[in-house]
């Protein structure tokens, strides 16, 4: 199939790739743009890999805030320079992961800050379910595992549906920038304000409001 210089900029649009990458994407893929772009993320994660032993220590501390104020976040994006940090590229996704902290809320980074008393906790809540079930022990194990794994997809932000692509994690979201600009590109740590959160509202019964009022 002849590929022409729209498809190479059709795909270099879509991935951010190099103009080059992109020719050779679409040659091995013979022109099938879905398998093109297949190859490149793959190429990604393969390039991102190299850097897994890299130090991210420079990047940026972004905020996003949304709804008249009413929520609030401050995230560190880390990169391994400060010349990476100041990309445009990488400003942009620093802002794009600080907006889906404030959409989604979730808790900590990764798995591996989820305080062990709460995964113990969890663990026993499904395990009583499943019991309860009538489910057979080692079919038990493995369905718990699956309900912990989708646990974790709620409540770590790496493991978390990207808010602007679904079919890719946040994780898969810094892998893939990480193998487009070259860096390591790091989420350290972030904190999320929701305005009146945790605070005791006054609560009134309707009915003794209204017979205030009329009083």
């Amino acid at each position: 199939m002849a590929i022409t210089a729209a498809d190479i900029a059709k795909l270099r649009s879509q991935t951010g790739a190099g103009m080059l990458d992109c020719k050779k994407a679409l040659d091995e893929a013979n022109g099938n743009f879905d398998e093109a772009v297949d190859i490149l993320r793959k190429k990604g994660v393969a390039k991102a890999a190299k850097r897994a032993g890299k130090i991210a220590a420079e990047g940026v501390v972004t905020s996003y805030i949304h709804g008249m104020g009413k929520v609030g976040v401050l995230v560190e994006v880390n990169s391994e320079t400060d010349f990476v940090a100041r990309n445009e590229q990488f400003q942009e996704l620093a802002k794009d992961i600080a907006m889906h902290i404030a959409a989604i809320a979730p808790q900590y980074v990764s798995r591996d800050e989820v305080p062990q008393d709460e995964v113990d906790r969890e663990k026993s809540i499904y395990r009583e379910q499943l019991i309860s079930e009538g489910k057979p022990a080692e079919m038990a194990e493995k369905i718990l595992e699956g309900k912990l794994g989708k646990w974790y997809g709620e409540i770590c932000l790496l493991e978390q549906k990207f808010i602007k692509d679904e079919d890719k994690t946040v994780e898969q979201l810094l892998t893939e920038k990480t193998g487009e600009i070259g860096e390591k590109i790091t989420v350290r740590r972030f904190v999320r304000y929701e305005l009146g959160e945790g605070v005791q509202k006054e609560e009134k019964d309707f009915v003794a409001e209204v017979a205030e009022q009329l009083a």
